[in-house]
């Protein structure tokens, strides 16, 4: 349930009021009775994820990605490289 900002425009109270997202705006205000009241416009919410699902890597600053990336493409370009290598022969031949 979120919380939503309320004004009076004839008293100019201001409070913050806990109601469900399918309650309709309340129009008389506490302080002075008179139903002046209105619903402001919040700046939002975050979304926070909570759970065993979600790690702090996983949402990264684009830096942090291209670093990753280059990483693991010079990690990938190192083993090519020992795979192409010629290996010496041991075995004899008579």
């Amino acid at each position: 349930m979120p919380t939503y900002d309320y004004v009076c425009g004839a008293c100019e109270h201001e409070f913050e009021l806990f109601q469900s997202i399918k309650a309709g705006p309340k129009r008389k205000c506490p302080e002075c009775g008179r139903l002046k009241l209105r619903r402001l416009i919040g700046p939002g919410a975050a979304i926070v994820f909570k759970g065993s699902g979600f790690y702090q890597t996983d949402y990264r600053s684009e830096s942090y990605k291209k670093a990753a990336a280059a990483e693991k493409k010079a990690s990938t370009s190192s083993k090519k490289s020992e795979k192409t290598k010629p290996k010496s022969d041991s075995t004899k031949t008579t």
